[in-house]
């Protein structure tokens, strides 16, 4: 049974959700809106804007260019960002502490500092934003995906490794297994919903990225970059099937990574 004093709180809450969440259900609302221009009353129950949007061969270049991004800068993460784990969990030197918090600056530095300065620096190297085309969207946008997210792995491999019972390694080590046995089947195992989970979670924030993306993107748009694109003629109906889909897409890869960030064995 409620008490009185509970409904302020219910209230907050709900007012919170739609703050929150308001926006994105008049957006999915409006990608089955069955005229293209949008304004009330909605007629729903169409999605032939669904169906433009899988014919628009530019948005669909636009996503796969994205999604090989994400895919690029999920691998340019584990293999920096794991190793980065272990020196902080396992490995004591002058200046740990100072470099524990620079490896969370490029999650707290706004992005458009951070895309500037890779600009500059990728220029002072005398690379092209277009290298790496057609496989990729161009190797200075994959680096600074990788480089702005790589402290995602970092911080969530390291708070896992901080709850890893280590005697579990020296009864692994006391049983003649060498380190690499000992990583493979003890450490790794332990770790695992962690990696994974960080990874998905590289993986979303790469494929929605847009400030980063923005200074340093070659000739191949991405699709946040394509959307903001098509955005400047105005909002329409297949923009908003575009949103919903990367909503869509988001929330499923973030509810994965929950769940496996919760499969943690001790």
């Amino acid at each position: 049974m409620r008490r009185g004093s509970d409904y302020p709180l219910w209230i907050a809450g709900v007012g919170a959700l739609a703050f929150l969440y308001l926006p994105v259900a008049v957006v999915v609302a409006f990608s089955f809106h069955d005229q293209s221009i949008i304004a009330w009353p909605l007629q729903l129950g169409t999605l032939r804007w669904y169906g433009m949007l899988a014919g628009d061969t530019g948005m669909l270049a636009a996503a796969w260019a994205s999604v090989k991004l994400a895919l690029l800068a999920v691998a340019i993460a584990l293999v920096m960002g794991v190793p980065g784990a272990f020196v902080l969990d396992r490995l004591d030197f002058p200046g740990k502490t100072a470099f524990r918090r620079l490896v969370l600056l490029p999650l707290i530095l706004p992005g458009v500092i951070t895309g500037v300065a890779l600009l500059s620096f990728f220029s002072l190297l005398h690379l092209s934003l277009s290298s790496g085309y057609p496989l990729v969207p161009g190797w200075p946008v994959v680096l600074g995906h990788g480089a702005a997210l790589t402290p995602v792995v970092t911080t969530q491999v390291f708070a896992r490794l901080q709850r890893l019972d280590r005697s579990l390694e020296e009864a692994s080590q006391d049983l003649y297994a060498d380190e690499w046995r000992t990583f493979r089947y003890v450490t790794l195992p332990t770790i695992r919903s962690a990696v994974l989970g960080s990874a998905l979670l590289v993986f979303t924030l790469s494929l929605d990225e847009i400030a980063v993306t923005f200074f340093l993107v070659g000739r191949q748009n991405t699709l946040p970059l394509q959307l903001w694109g098509l955005l400047r003629r105005g909002i329409t109906p297949e923009v908003n099937a575009a949103a919903t889909v990367i909503f869509v897409v988001s929330v499923a890869v973030i509810v994965l990574a929950a769940r496996a960030m919760q499969q943690n064995p001790d």
